[in-house]
């Protein structure tokens, strides 16, 4: 409901007609602070708007890709805007990407920025998974035919270097023959990674949480004394077929990719929830389990989020950007997914796994 203030505050604006609006509606006023919002801005927020109006709107959200400077423009200069798939994240709410418009709107002699925020997080993930599902595999495809075609001369590199080495009688000759055998031998270690695993291993019936215990031993082992891993598990999850040795490769990827992201200070938790009711590939599944690996580093750069799970892509200068790659395959050959969401503080890959289908 308009309280009678607010109605003060914007005269003429009809209650009936924002409030079945299923767009999100804010009004700020010059200091930012929330002067009014609708029954869709309360949904899409996940608060009242007892507890938001008054508010300042940048106090209200942990991260927000939207530039400060743009709606101080809405007052220096009665300038609006618009803005495509903005991350917001709320306190203590799920993150969400919005188009968002803003206009000034001037009442009396006051001016206000009017923002319109339309939800677009479905729509965006299922065309991604679409398309990156094809460039995933055009880009698979593509790299696992260099493979091939690399790991044909390099064998007979190799070969040649053995014949060679045989027929050598120098030492310091030898020496030369020996390291172009130990370098075909990387190169071929590296193809082979390129190339990933081929095909589903073998499926039994397996609790996900003995994989993730065995993966949080293996880190632990070798982490700094300054980083620590949480586990936060959902006991009644039930074991679902999966090649466990497969899938602890993944998880493993994925957490060794946030203790190099967190350089031996910091947080990661390991959590698994129940999802109800999943897409997964256009197969709806009544039952699934959600993985998520979260750290509190710096986040994955932007213009990499998109393509993180690409071969030979990285956000590390040493890195090969496989062991990504390798954990998505591994997910989908369990007609699963992983998920990205970052914002500096907070980085979480999310592994989706049916486990039935009724």
């Amino acid at each position: 409901m308009i309280s009678d203030s607010t109605q003060q505050i914007i005269p003429g604006l009809s209650e009936t007609l924002l409030e079945h609006l299923s767009t999100a509606v804010l009004l700020l006023d010059q200091r930012l602070l929330i002067r009014y919002i609708n029954a869709a801005g309360e949904q899409t927020l996940a608060q009242s708007a007892h507890r938001l109006i008054g508010e300042k709107y940048s106090t209200l959200f942990e991260h927000s890709s939207l530039q400060s400077d743009l709606l101080q423009a809405v007052f220096t200069k009665s300038q609006g805007f618009t803005d495509s798939e903005v991350s917001l994240v709320p306190t203590d709410a799920e993150p969400l990407l919005a188009d968002i418009a803003v206009s000034p709107m001037i009442i009396g002699d006051q001016i206000y920025a009017l923002m319109e925020l339309r939800r677009v997080d479905q729509q965006r993930r299922i065309s991604q998974e679409v398309i990156q599902s094809a460039q995933q595999t055009a880009a698979r495809d593509l790299v696992r035919s260099l493979a091939h075609e690399i790991k044909n001369p390099l064998g007979g590199l190799r070969g040649a270097a053995q014949l060679l080495q045989k027929e050598l009688v120098n030492n310091e000759l030898s020496e030369f023959t020996r390291i172009i055998i130990e370098q075909a031998d990387r190169l071929r270690n590296l193809v082979d990674r390129l190339l990933g695993p081929q095909r589903p291993g073998e499926r039994a019936e397996h609790n996900i949480h003995k994989v993730l215990e065995t993966v949080r031993q293996l880190v632990s082992m070798e982490k700094s004394e300054d980083l620590a891993i949480i586990p936060d598990y959902d006991p009644s999850i039930p074991e679902f077929p999966m090649d466990p040795e497969q899938m602890q490769q993944a998880i493993l990827n994925i957490v060794k990719n946030a203790v190099e992201a967190l350089e031996g200070e910091g947080t990661i938790t390991m959590s698994t929830r129940i999802a109800n009711q999943v897409t997964l590939k256009g197969v709806r599944y009544r039952l699934a389990v959600e993985v998520s690996i979260v750290d509190d580093g710096p986040g994955v750069p932007l213009e990499l989020q998109d393509t993180i799970f690409y071969p030979m892509v990285s956000g590390k200068q040493s890195g090969t950007g496989l062991g990504l790659s390798i954990a998505q395959t591994l997910a989908a050959q369990h007609n699963g997914r992983i998920d990205c969401s970052s914002w500096p503080g907070h980085t979480e890959f999310k592994m989706t796994l049916p486990i039935r289908k009724d």
